[in-house]
């Protein structure tokens, strides 16, 4: 073949590529102008609507369904605080009472906040609903118009978001856990500095932030170095002898590493009292929470095993007792910790969910079924992060020595699905009690691994003679001594 017939045999390649992308690209713009004519063929249920297109400089608002530069429906505002008050004026001027908005990052807070407090009613809506047609163009100025069109038809719905109080209760509560965490890392760097100066404390005693270790690691600071005398500030409840601490304690004491293990532990000092101040935040919060009504006396507690270093310092457990009206702390795994999480995250007032389906939806612990052709294709659970569903989630994975009937349940579902969706399921159990204790003030009621162990059995009985009574055989069940 010569050099010209391959030139011509490429550029008919190439022209018929050409031509068949033209005719994808063409497709692919008539299916995106259908959508978009369905959407706006929709009658209107919300006329006294607007969408905002929040900005980290700026937010876009449209008031109407016009795509005219001059109109004067779409205009940009600063997100500065001055330009948040000039976004309220507009919309009272064009009389908008209901107002849609996406949640992009921490950008929409303070708008939000600014417009529930005036009486708008605003739906905070996730991205992904807004974002349904594919390959839409996308600007600012598109993107205020487009949600303003869903949320006018009525196509947009509102992420959960709880009461005032309950949302500066979860704001104390995520710091919390920040602190905490920022705490255990600088306990890592003190048990660093430790081990670089070759002494064993941390093999030696379980916690080198107790009553032992911060007495240690405050006298070494002082400059102590003689390991007897290191070893005499031994708490009595510390199992190690003076002689293995003191063994323990011989090592190199090096400027650099003493310096690491001073800057640690003061940082890690200063994260408790932090921890101290959250902690008495939120026990003002959940007395302003208290809810005023007669309530029987709180059973005394069940014994424990004392309370844990990064718990609250004060009574969790009474203190919701009163908010919500129940001791979730009887429910099977859930301790104070779990219950305070599920509160501090969905308030007392779960009215918002239709039902427990869509409460455990919302969380994520159910399958979520994709079925095409008659086919399931996956019904694995809704991927995200959500804090009441890993809180649930731990305390179901705390049940796996549990004697009670959820226990049972746990063993159970971890022989025939394994342990990772025998522990959702287990928490989607949780969950369910939890809403209906929250809902309809249901006590639970513990039931034992024998308790739930016999009525198994009778569901599997009553399946099997379901079974031989379709095929046309009769099970007899033999009576045992």
């Amino acid at each position: 073949m010569s050099q010209a017939d391959r030139y011509g045999k490429t550029k008919k390649m190439a022209d018929a590529y050409r031509k068949r992308r033209a005719r994808a690209e063409a497709k692919r713009t008539a299916q995106q102008q259908e959508q978009v004519r369905r959407v706006e063929g929709l009658s209107v249920v919300n006329p006294h609507a607007a969408g905002i297109d929040i900005g980290s400089r700026s937010h876009w608002v449209c008031v109407a369904a016009s795509a005219e530069p001059g109109a004067g429906l779409i205009r940009e505002f600063s997100a500065y605080t001055e330009g948040l008050h000039e976004i309220v004026a507009y919309l009272r001027q064009h009389g908008v009472t209901t107002v849609a908005m996406e949640s992009t990052g921490v950008y929409w807070i303070p708008l939000y906040e600014l417009l529930e407090t005036l009486g708008f009613e605003v739906l905070l809506v996730d991205p992904s609903y807004t974002k349904q047609v594919k390959g839409r163009p996308k600007t600012d100025r598109l993107d205020c118009q487009w949600i303003y069109r869903l949320h006018s038809v009525g196509l947009l719905a509102a992420a959960f978001r709880p009461d005032p109080k309950t949302c500066e209760l979860r704001a104390y509560l995520r710091q919390r856990g920040n602190a905490v965490r920022y705490a255990g890392q600088h306990v890592q760097h003190m048990e660093k500095a430790l081990e670089q100066m070759n002494l064993k404390l941390t093999e030696t005693i379980s916690d080198i932030t107790g009553v032992t270790g911060q007495a240690i690691v405050k006298a070494i600071g002082r400059g102590v170095r003689d390991p007897y005398q290191l070893a005499k500030l031994r708490d009595v409840r510390v199992k190690a002898s003076e002689e293995q601490i003191a063994a323990a304690l011989t090592g190199t004491y090096r400027d650099e590493h003493l310096c690491e293990l001073k800057l640690a532990f003061e940082a890690w000092q200063f994260y408790q009292k932090q921890l101290d101040e959250l902690d008495t935040r939120i026990a003002r919060c959940l007395s302003e929470m208290k809810q005023d009504r007669a309530l029987p006396p709180l059973k005394p507690r069940r014994r424990t095993s004392g309370r844990k270093p990064n718990h609250p310092r004060f009574d969790v457990r009474a203190a919701l007792y009163y908010v919500v009206g129940i001791d979730l702390t009887e429910i099977e795994g859930i301790d104070e910790m779990t219950a305070l999480t599920v509160i501090s995250e969905l308030g007392s007032d779960l009215s918002q969910f239709a039902s427990v389906q869509h409460f455990c939806s919302w969380l994520g612990l159910c399958p979520q079924v994709k079925q095409t052709g008659g086919r399931v294709r996956s019904s694995r659970t809704r991927p995200g992060v959500n804090r009441v569903a890993a809180s649930l989630r731990l305390a179901a994975n705390s049940l796996h020595a549990s004697r009670g009937a959820l226990g049972a349940f746990l063993r159970r579902k971890k022989a025939h699905l394994g342990a990772p969706k025998a522990v959702t399921a287990t928490a989607h159990k949780l969950a369910r009690i939890v809403y209906l204790a929250l809902t309809k003030g249901m006590t639970y009621v513990r039931q034992t691994q024998e308790e739930y162990e016999a009525r198994v059995r009778e569901q599997q009985v009553k399946a099997l003679k379901r079974k031989a009574r379709d095929l046309g055989f009769e099970v007899m069940q033999k009576q045992t001594a």
